[in-house]
């Protein structure tokens, strides 16, 4: 008897610790409503038959206003600014001085920035999102979020909660290529200028629509 009941008590506890994970989700959209952090990326390739998975490390800071607005800024190792203006999503690399163009509303349905910054509550993110909580990992709370579009890039995505605060995200896409971003220094609801998600073509810089 008495094991049952300890099974019981377990049960319920991994229910409450899988539980915690969506009710961080649901806080983060419902209460963050601007957002900035540094942040640090890892993109490791797929796994090659005999050969090791390489890895490609990157740093910048990301910014967002929810919803539909956010910026990432790279830094290293190559410059690159990608902005959401709320109609337009912008791509500068800013070594080719390159700048890419496409309609917003196109291509953000099933992405990252759709969990983080565009969707307004949590039952506009399950029209493109099946949302599981999964177990607790590195001290993180965690969200499986799943593409509902088979046909996209992306195959998988992440999200680890420290509390309320979004400390990780974990991508995968359809090629098996893996993409971890952990965002460190994460103010809420800090005033981030609504300029930051205004973006101009550099002078001299080629200019693609997509």
């Amino acid at each position: 008897m008495k094991t049952k009941i300890l099974a019981a008590v377990l049960a319920l506890a991994a229910c409450a610790a899988h539980a915690s994970g969506l009710d961080a989700l649901e806080a983060f959209i419902k209460n963050a409503k601007t957002g900035r952090a540094t942040f640090t990326q890892v993109v490791t390739g797929p796994q090659r038959e005999g050969q090791p998975a390489r890895t490609r490390n990157s740093t910048g800071s990301f910014e967002f206003a929810r919803p539909n607005k956010f910026r990432f800024d790279y830094k290293k190792p190559f410059e690159q600014v990608i902005v959401a203006d709320g109609q337009t999503l912008w791509l500068h690399d800013v070594d080719l001085n390159q700048v890419t163009a496409r309609k917003q509303d196109a291509v953000l349905g099933s992405t990252p920035a759709a969990l983080i910054a565009s969707a307004p509550d949590l039952a506009t993110l399950k029209k493109d999102f099946d949302l599981q909580a999964a177990p607790d990992k590195d001290g993180l709370q965690w969200v499986q979020a799943t593409p509902k579009n088979k046909e996209g890039q992306l195959r998988a995505m992440a999200l680890g909660f420290r509390g309320n605060e979004l400390a990780r995200l974990e991508i995968t896409d359809g090629f098996g290529q893996r993409s971890q971003i952990t965002f460190d220094k994460m103010e809420l609801n800090a005033q981030v200028p609504a300029e930051r998600f205004q973006f101009k073509p550099p002078q001299g810089a080629a200019v693609v629509k997509q």
